[in-house]
């Protein structure tokens, strides 16, 4: 008798359905191949196709007037590296002292190269100020680096303007 409720228990059940499974795994391989193909096009605001596409837009912006789409060729076109003299600043951290060696690099547009050079002394300046500045738990924090930089930067646009300076590069922050 218990054997015959086992057979009707295990013959009453059905194997479960793969239904939604495979459904599921149609939908995201359909989703995927979607957002693949969107982000390739240039549908969304990332991706190969929307660089193309922008270079594209400023290419006809520059073309309807031809002094703007000059500008942007020399703005955007060649970059120079501009070398900062490394800086070694000294911190007073409880009785011993402390040191921060600095080595950074400025990407300027090649026709603004000579103007970044010339006023080197006063970018040394400024970054020499700041970083004098500054604590020894304003270096040690983890984001320390990239809000340091972004602070280096404003600064040196300040003094050289804007436009003449794209970023400041680190190439070398060290504290011993």
């Amino acid at each position: 008798m218990a054997d015959e409720e086992q057979t009707e228990d295990t013959a009453g059940r059905a194997a479960p359905s793969r239904l939604p499974l495979i459904a599921g795994l149609v939908l995201a391989l359909a989703g995927g191949g979607g957002g693949f193909y969107a982000v390739r096009s240039g549908l969304l605001p990332f991706g190969p196709g929307a660089a193309g596409q922008e270079a594209d837009e400023k290419t006809e912006a520059g073309a309807g007037n031809p002094s703007r789409g000059m500008q942007e060729a020399v703005d955007f076109g060649h970059l120079v590296y501009v070398p900062v003299e490394p800086l070694v600043v000294s911190f007073a951290d409880g009785g011993r002292s402390r040191h921060l060696r600095f080595r950074a690099e400025l990407e300027v547009p090649g026709d603004a190269a000579p103007e970044v050079t010339r006023v080197m002394p006063r970018i040394v300046d400024v970054l020499n100020t700041y970083l004098r500045a500054l604590r020894i738990t304003d270096l040690e924090e983890s984001a320390a680096l990239p809000r340091l930089r972004a602070q280096m930067l404003r600064r040196v646009q300040a003094v050289v303007g804007g436009a003449r300076v794209n970023d400041l590069l680190v190439m070398e922050f060290v504290l011993n």
